[in-house]
């Protein structure tokens, strides 16, 4: 496979070649497509597709959640992102600093399986060796009996002197092991929240039976159907964010020993790629030229030879020195 061959195969899958995703039915397609993306492009770059490149149907001139906020199609596919997250067709999670990550309704369980809180309706305890806090064990009471619950409203019951960045990091930890989630967006009260196992019973429920090691060799081989071929060093620093690298390399192994993964060259480097893939007919490939011919001229040949140079301008000869002297 060539490179080229890759990177436009991804722009296809990942609606970067100019069919832009505009209609709920095709934001449907796309994230149960590729199983998962983000939502504005990361920087440094992540091997992923992102929702708003394919919104755009580009990946020219993509703003990052930073400059979001100047972009009016970044806004519309937010507002379509929204539409996903109320019909349960997609969820959300924090996976990337500062940027939103979506999971589809099919791979979400194996994404709880892997991160998720195995005892979902329990109360989190904060203690010196717990993962939370005690305002955010304080926030999870409040959603519990309260949610949906907007931002400010959850403000207001844990005392309004609690600063935004204090109540903003106590509601990721609880996100962050999909205690809750966001359900809801409305101008003009902002992000509503609830507890993720009355949000989606279902979906929590089938994910706290998957073990760690199942979620990981399935997110892993949807995570390489979604990029078409990685290298291992790139499918581990995707994962490196929620699980350590060595369990990364477990599952990649496990897939290779069950013959579900096989190695692909690509412009001279190794890559992993789902074996189902490989038995898939080849496309014929012709690589683009980097320049385009210019049409014929009538009245002017095809090919312009360079002019001879004069014959008393012409070097002479070895030979034909040699015989002077």
């Amino acid at each position: 496979m060539h490179e080229q061959q890759l990177q436009e195969m991804r722009r296809e899958k990942w609606r970067l070649d100019g069919r832009s995703m505009r209609t709920l039915e095709d934001a449907r397609s796309f994230i149960d497509a590729v199983g998962f993306c983000l939502l504005y492009p990361q920087r440094p770059p992540v091997l992923a597709p992102t929702f708003v490149g394919a919104y755009k149907g580009s990946e020219e001139k993509l703003p990052t959640a930073q400059m979001a906020f100047a972009d009016p199609e970044a806004h519309e596919a937010k507002d379509l992102m929204v539409r996903l997250l109320r019909e349960k067709t997609a969820y959300e999670a924090i996976v990337f600093p500062e940027n939103n990550f979506l999971v589809s309704a099919a791979v979400f369980p194996y994404f709880y399986g892997l991160v998720g809180d195995r005892n979902p309706r329990q109360t989190p305890k904060s203690s010196a060796r717990s993962e939370y806090s005690p305002l955010a064990s304080h926030a999870f009471q409040f959603i519990q009996k309260e949610g949906p619950i907007p931002k400010h409203r959850l403000r207001e019951l844990l005392g309004g002197e609690i600063s935004e960045a204090a109540l903003d990091r106590a509601l990721d930890e609880l996100w962050a092991r999909l205690r809750i989630t966001r359900v809801d967006y409305k101008p003009d009260e902002g992000v509503f929240w609830d507890v993720l196992f009355r949000w989606s019973p279902d979906a929590v429920r089938e994910g706290v039976q998957v073990s760690v090691a199942e979620s990981l060799t399935a997110l892993v081989s949807k995570y390489l159907d979604c990029v078409l071929a990685a290298t291992q060093d790139e499918v581990e620093g995707f994962f490196s964010n929620l699980i350590g690298r060595a369990r990364v390399r477990e599952a990649i192994n496990a897939l290779q020993a069950a013959r579900e993964l096989s190695f692909v060259h690509v412009g001279g480097r190794v890559m992993l790629q789902v074996s189902s893939l490989q038995t898939q007919p080849a496309r014929d490939f012709v690589p683009k030229s980097k320049f385009e011919a210019l049409p014929p001229r009538p009245g002017m040949p095809l090919v312009q030879r360079r002019p001879r140079r004069p014959t008393s301008l012409r070097p002479k000869s070895t030979r034909q020195d040699a015989s002077e002297e």
